[in-house]
């Protein structure tokens, strides 16, 4: 038997339990993985509280770094014994092992430990879509980033510095505003303090950015669509102070002819060479020193529901990981 957490109603932290798991023999196209660590992600708090619908009972948790120590039949990239990490659809990361698919698994290089893989997966890939893939961004540019102290944030924040583009961020306190700027953004604005609409246009003359980044939701939908210059794009992938409500697509006409995208992950994962070319240029900016991943947190696997309260009272900073 394996240790696992398992919900089987959605609620708040509580609904989670440490049990007993039968984890079996991965069949055809899949590999069994043993964690070494796994990665903790505000998307795990909405398969909990069911804003994403899941069959259950279920698991939580979609990256996690470890050995491979079964293979199924028709996998042939994949053996015994490889390190690995992966951050995927189906939920279950919170596992001391699972069976994954094996085409959703990535070889990881020797220099990435367990640690630093577990916490950057689902974070750096997303970062690597949304500057690469969603609005590719060529260096010279101004951009908006919220929550720029977070997991993703931060490595935002060097992924910017690294491409020469200039990020303003924003921050809930004048200690994660200090993280950031240590991290590479250029401007800073505490939204406890500032007003960051006021504050962007300030910082561009008045002529906006072309591309807003926003993970909070509900609470910047408008301010972030407010910063954007004409024919600029809000890319919303995160709802952290929850969904963003119905608007007027006269919204956008307004403001001058403005896009909006609600992209996800898995979408762009969902080919398997997309997969590994995403994955090989994360590692790559790792690998040089350009990417540092700070694991600010670390948990014990059963004590899960500690770190989802911590994560939803924005008392995290950088990447959190759950230790099996």
């Amino acid at each position: 038997m394996s240790k696992a957490i398992r919900i089987s109603r959605v609620g708040g932290p509580e609904v989670m339990e440490y049990v007993d798991v039968e984890v079996g023999a991965p069949g055809p196209g899949e590999v069994r993985v043993r964690h070494a660590a796994i990665g903790l992600n505000y998307i795990d708090v909405y398969f909990r509280n069911g804003a994403y619908p899941q069959s259950l009972p279920a698991g939580l948790g979609m990256e996690a770094a470890g050995v491979v120590d079964a293979v199924g039949a028709d996998v042939s990239f994949l053996r015994v014994g490889d390190r690995v990490a992966y951050a995927s659809h189906p939920p279950g990361a919170y596992a001391e092992d699972r069976v994954m698919p094996a085409a959703k698994v990535v070889r990881l290089p020797a220099s990435i430990d367990f640690e630093t893989a577990a916490a950057m997966m689902l974070q750096g890939l997303t970062v690597q879509y949304l500057f690469r893939r969603t609005y590719p961004l060529r260096g010279g540019e101004t951009i908006l980033f919220h929550a720029a102290a977070g997991g993703v944030g931060l490595i935002a924040c060097q992924w910017a510095r690294a491409m020469g583009v200039t990020m303003i961020g924003t921050v809930g306190s004048d200690e994660k505003a200090a993280l950031a700027k240590s991290h590479g953004c250029t401007h800073v604005i505490n939204y406890n303090k500032e007003n960051f609409v006021e504050r962007v246009r300030e910082i561009t003359g008045g002529a906006g950015v072309p591309v807003v980044y926003d993970s909070i939701g509900k609470d910047t939908f408008t301010g972030s669509l407010d910063c954007l210059a004409p024919l600029g794009m809000l890319v919303s992938f995160g709802a952290a102070s929850g969904p963003v409500p119905p608007f007027s697509m006269q919204e956008l006409a307004s403001r001058g002819s403005l896009y909006v995208t609600r992209p996800t992950l898995f979408t762009y994962i969902a080919k398997r060479n997309d997969l590994e070319q995403m994955a090989s240029e994360l590692f790559a900016m790792v690998d040089s020193g350009k990417i540092k991943i700070p694991v600010n947190q670390r948990y014990a696997l059963k004590d899960a529901a500690l770190a989802h309260q911590d994560l939803e009272a924005r008392k995290t900073t950088g990447s959190s990981i759950l230790l099996p």
